[in-house]
């Protein structure tokens, strides 16, 4: 479970593979540099702190992860609470809640909790993930048109405003490469799919804007140079009040993560037939992080987009992860200075195709032609997402969502009085039918169907109020009965005190799920109940019932 990937495959690695793993590395690379640089600025910081993670984190995410096949990096998931963060601790909060983050991965990694990031709802994932695609769209309308403002506010309401409030200073030419450089990346995979269109885009407005001399803004001209060499590394310092004051944004960036590469390595599965493991790839993720921030760099994650490429290059092994970090390494030392040239627009453009990709818009027209409550999850953690913060998105909106469904489980679950019916809830084939069976008189039947919990345990205690009469046996049949809590324990209970202060023999009938017999046992209810009064059978219930029938006769007499 916690060995990694690298180390199964390279017990029958060849030259073929190896082969392929470099060609992909090398694809890889190229594609993860500009993404590297507009993410990293995107997020307010440097472009050469998104480098230094794509380097660090992404050798060390395939290095010790659990897949065959991820790609590691910084991603446009980040930008937003990179972005917040920076905003309101600083770079070195950043560092520092990195590190905290990297730290809660491994500890999430240990605890084996890679299964439980899987459960998070569908609606919820589209939710956030819309509304950060929507966000990243609109941090990059101030480069895209080239608009002569000051910095952007964090707010998205008046981001807009400030946008509008300055609309009449468009710039002519930087609104140009912006949209080449989208025309560009949509259109060139008509052309080839070996070379990525973001490096065909940045290649071709930085030559036009360096050669004819355009008033464009470029990353040298708002950062300056970016460096040819790797920084020393820096420990930073953590104290308990440190702790306490970023403890949330690094909860954040630890569960975003923790999603995001779990995601990533799904899809990856399913294109390689493969398997990963889950708990290793959490621990890979927060070591990466660890030593990303240690060298400056920003938060990482398996990056979906940068995986796929991967893999349709022909990559099958951590090797072309591990080339793909070296490539980078590599370009960032000899040709890392030209960098600097790259226009701000042509970013731009690029990231708003990443936005599109990232928008997911065909799942959330999907997901909101579906049921009413995954559209209330999918519309409640869109609009916090994009209003508020993504960290209350996913809280309340993993709240919304647990409620949700706990009403579908109260509709699901229901009580019945069956002997006046004198019909079944199951199915018409069914063996059992409580109308084959001759009910003694004095017998009542009540049937609880699914699960029998907080939720739905009212329904059990209203249904048993109908009992007119004080009948001399109660039968409860619970063979669709599949879970119990302690409030349907409880509820149970009741319902034995009441009736032996009625006088009237309690009988449990069919409990089929080993998990309800085994919660009776543990609170002591199957021994008070006894054992004799708990029947596999609704014939062996009949039995029983005349049986105690027939005592109650004899002491009257």
């Amino acid at each position: 479970m916690f060995t990694p990937k690298l180390f199964n495959t390279l017990k029958n690695y060849n030259r073929q593979q190896l082969a392929k793993d470099l060609m992909a590395g090398l694809i890889v690379g190229i594609v993860a540099l500009p993404l590297a640089i507009a993410f990293a600025i995107a997020s307010g910081v440097s472009p050469e702190k998104g480098l230094y993670t794509a380097i660090i984190a992404g050798f060390i995410i395939s290095a010790l992860g659990g897949s065959r096949v991820q790609i590691g990096g910084p991603t446009g998931a980040f930008i937003v609470i990179v972005y917040g963060i920076v905003q309101v601790y600083g770079v070195n909060g950043l560092i520092v809640a990195t590190l905290m983050a990297g730290i809660m991965l491994i500890i999430m990694g240990i605890a084996r909790l890679g299964a439980v990031i899987k459960f998070i709802p569908h609606p919820l994932i589209i939710g956030f993930t819309s509304g950060i695609a929507l966000l990243i769209f609109s941090s990059q309308m101030k480069d895209f048109f080239g608009l002569q403002m000051g910095a952007v506010p964090a707010d998205f309401i008046e981001k807009w405003t400030s946008y509008i409030e300055h609309f009449r200073s468009v710039g002519l030419e930087a609104s140009i490469v912006a949209v080449v450089t989208v025309a560009l990346i949509m259109l060139w995979p008509r052309v080839t799919h070996k070379i990525p269109g973001s490096l065909i885009a940045i290649l071709v407005t930085t030559a036009a804007v360096y050669w004819l001399k355009l008033p464009v803004e470029t990353i040298g001209s708002r950062f300056g140079k970016i460096p040819s060499s790797l920084p020393s590394p820096v420990v930073p310092h953590l104290d308990m009040a440190t702790i306490k004051h970023l403890i949330q944004p690094a909860f954040t960036i630890a569960l975003l993560g923790g999603i995001e590469s779990l995601l990533s390595a799904v899809v990856s599965d399913g294109m390689i037939g493969g398997r990963h493991k889950s708990n290793m790839e959490l621990i890979a993720q927060g070591v990466a992080n660890i030593f990303s921030s240690i060298f400056g760099g920003i938060p990482a994650t398996g990056a979906i987009a940068r995986t796929v490429t991967n893999v349709k290059n022909g990559g099958r092994t951590p090797v072309a992860g591990m080339v793909h970090a070296v490539v980078l390494l590599l370009i960032m030392v000899f040709v890392g200075k030209w960098a600097a040239l790259i226009p701000m627009a042509t970013l731009a453009g690029i990231l708003v195709v990443v936005a599109y990709n990232m928008s997911e818009w065909e799942n959330f027209i999907s997901v909101m032609k579906g049921p009413r409550s995954d559209s209330a999850v999918l519309l409640t953690t869109f609009l916090l997402t994009v209003i508020i913060d993504l960290t209350v998105a996913i809280e309340i909106g993993m709240v919304l969502a647990v409620f949700l469904f706990m009403r579908k489980m109260v509709q699901v679950s229901e009580v019945n009085m069956l002997t006046n019916q004198m019909e079944d809830n199951g199915n018409a084939s069914d063996v059992d039918k409580i109308s084959d069976f001759n009910i003694p008189k004095g017998v009542e039947v009540f049937e609880i169907t699914g699960p029998l919990f907080f939720g739905a345990a009212y329904k059990f205690k209203d249904a048993i109020k109908f009992i007119e009469d004080r009948p001399k046996v109660l039968i409860i049949r619970m063979r669709y009965v599949p879970i119990i809590d302690a409030t349907g324990i409880s509820s149970i209970k009741d319902v034995y005190l009441e009736t032996r202060h009625m006088g009237t023999k309690l009988i449990l009938s069919e409990v089929h799920s080993e998990k309800v017999m085994e919660e009776l046992k543990k609170s002591r209810l199957l021994f008070a109940i006894g054992k004799a009064n708990v029947t596999n059978t609704f014939e062996q219930a009949l039995q029983r019932s005349m049986v105690v029938i027939q005592e109650g006769k004899k002491v009257i007499l």
